[in-house]
């Protein structure tokens, strides 16, 4: 399918993401914090009108993610989703009418071109639709214990940058998992039918993975600021997918002189990512 159909629809669907970051991490603050993990959290939450249009952006943003996995391969699609971070502020700015400093500004045009020089130099390719359970198998269980590990390092913090970043880790590799598992799906749907999609064990898996992640969003979004939490998120989820799509589904990403661009890309975007994280702005 190419790569800007993937692209266009991966933007798309980190426009919806970003918005319902910043919805529901104000939902998130106007209910009680707790210390550990709690799913009353999410029933006090749904009572939320604001956490309500958060879960409405956040529905549409995996349709559009649906379609670029469709599209696209996964290397390509999840990384553009680090694009949440910059959009999240920017929508943040809009919500408190408060303008950017020149700094986060700065900060963004340097995420931004980094993001475009590793794609374009990576140039990720391959569709692989379907991959069987043995090879899913070893990495879901490395994903599984990976974020039993961060929940309960995040839940043991105080509210705070410590807390909200390990809660945001964890809920990355969800994220990450949900959308490996969902592009076989959709591909089970477009061949299979509704039966096959019913059907299939990678239906139930990203259903599963993106409770989890839902789940593990609340608690993250009220753990502490978005610019602790949001990074995590957003360079969490792109790194796990770029691994998921070349060692699962394997994908292909340019090699030799190409990885030298590739790297300096990739600097340039943790540098921007953690630019924005630490530069003092802890409302959304």
């Amino acid at each position: 399918m190419g790569f800007v159909l993937p692209t266009l629809f991966a933007l798309l669907a980190a426009c919806c993401n970003a918005l319902a970051t910043v919805l529901q991490r104000r939902a998130a603050l106007t209910v009680e914090q707790s210390s550990g993990f709690r799913l009353r959290l999410v029933g006090d939450l749904l009572r939320r009108p604001v956490w309500l249009a958060g879960v409405l952006a956040m529905t549409a943003a995996g349709v559009w993610q649906a379609v670029a996995l469709a599209t696209g391969p996964l290397s390509l699609v999840q990384p553009l989703f680090v694009l949440e971070l910059p959009l999240a502020l920017l929508f943040a700015s809009l919500v408190t009418r408060r303008r950017l400093p020149g700094a986060q500004v700065r900060d963004v045009s340097v995420v931004v071109a980094g993001l475009a020089l590793a794609l374009l130099s990576a140039s990720p390719a391959g569709n692989r639709t379907r991959v069987s359970l043995d090879r899913w198998l070893p990495v879901l269980v490395g994903c599984a214990a990976a974020v039993l590990v961060l929940a309960a390092a995040g839940l043991r913090r105080p509210p705070g940058r410590a807390r909200a970043g390990c809660l945001g880790a964890a809920t990355a590799i969800c994220f990450a998992v949900t959308a490996g598992l969902m592009k076989t799906a959709v591909h089970v749907l477009a061949e299979d039918g509704v039966t096959g999609f019913l059907t299939a064990w990678q239906t139930y898996g990203f259903a599963a993975a993106g409770v989890c992640a839902v789940l593990l969003l609340g608690h993250a979004m009220q753990g502490g600021p978005l610019v602790a939490s949001q990074p995590a998120l957003t360079l969490g989820d792109a790194t796990v997918s770029l691994l998921l799509g070349v060692l699962v589904y394997e994908e292909h990403v340019r090699t030799g002189w190409w990885v030298l661009p590739e790297l300096l890309g990739a600097g340039l975007v943790v540098g921007g990512v953690f630019g924005l994280a630490t530069s003092g702005v802890s409302s959304a």
